[in-house]
């Protein structure tokens, strides 16, 4: 899996270049992807967000279950009887 997103930033004499591009420690960082790493890195791109997609999911059926429930009843207190 791999955050961010792939570029294609211009056409060269050999094709196109590709640049990869993530945020990490509060900072855009950018590097350089080799032509034959590209489909490797799309294919982690794509991996990456199918299990956001997952993750969010079962997130919403958690909470369609933890609402689904009654509430938690206060314990009744005991009346003390008096001698």
């Amino acid at each position: 899996m791999e955050r961010g997103t792939l570029c294609r930033m211009r056409e060269g004499p050999h094709g196109p270049y590709f640049n990869h591009q993530t945020w990490e420690n509060g900072r855009n960082v950018v590097r350089y992807v080799p032509r034959d790493q590209v489909a490797a890195l799309q294919e982690a791109i794509a991996n990456y967000r199918r299990f956001l997609r997952l993750a969010q999911t079962y997130a919403d059926v958690i909470i369609r279950q933890t609402r689904a429930r009654p509430p938690h009843l206060p314990l009744a207190r005991l009346k003390r009887r008096r001698p």
